[in-house]
């Protein structure tokens, strides 16, 4: 079953209760981009706007760190109680360490990287996370048109996934609509994470439906 993960970075935040709550039927997951304003040439979310978030809704949280110290953040993100970490291999010399510190507090750990990043920077991480999220858009700003060549690491993820026996999800993050959807999901995405896609949809119900089918 595909699953799809609404990035609020897309919602109307001067009414954030009532978009989440908008949505909330057509959703699996919450998806929250914090950005630091160095990794990403973007500021956007902090500590008080997940709490928020948690108060809004009981779907599970994804914490994107967009950010250049990852390790500042994770203690508190589990302490807030976020479902998933989703970590940018290009951030951290110490990515194992930080992917077992969210393992051990039960917390889904997946590692992410950008368009311009290859696949086998992941190689010594990819057999201890839960999920792989492959960036779809250079990351930064909502509503950016899909790099076509993401498929191809979609694509090779999967087959590492049927060849090594593992069982790590792929997630794709960045420009995905109705026009691409279903070439994502067949090159082997299990989650969709969409941000203008579906707070910006006005017919999301029958979109829904459409992409579920």
């Amino acid at each position: 079953m595909i699953k799809f993960s609404a990035s609020i970075l897309a919602a109307d935040l001067s009414n954030l209760k009532s978009e989440i709550q908008r949505v909330e039927p057509f959703i699996d997951e919450i998806h929250l981009d914090i950005m630091d304003g160095h990794f990403v040439p973007n500021l956007t979310f902090a500590y008080p706007i997940l709490d928020a978030v948690k108060k809004c809704t009981n779907l599970p949280i994804d914490a994107h760190l967009m950010v250049t110290n990852p390790e500042f953040h994770v203690e508190k993100l589990i302490k807030l109680g976020v479902d998933k970490i989703t970590i940018h291999i290009e951030t951290s010399n110490h990515i194992h360490k930080l992917i077992t510190q969210i393992k051990n507090a039960d917390i889904q750990a997946f590692i992410t990287l950008n368009p311009g990043t290859p696949l086998n920077t992941l190689e010594e991480i990819i057999s201890d996370v839960d999920g792989v999220l492959i960036m779809s858009v250079n990351p930064g700003f909502s509503g950016q048109k899909f790099i076509a060549k993401s498929l191809e690491k979609i694509k090779k993820l999967k087959e590492w996934k049927m060849k090594y026996g593992m069982d790590y999800l792929i997630s794709v993050d960045g420009g995905i609509n109705s026009e691409n959807i279903q070439t994502v999901v067949n090159a082997g995405a299990d989650i969709l994470i969409m941000g203008y896609g579906i707070f910006k949809n006005e017919q999301l119900e029958d979109l829904s439906k459409a992409y579920r089918k």
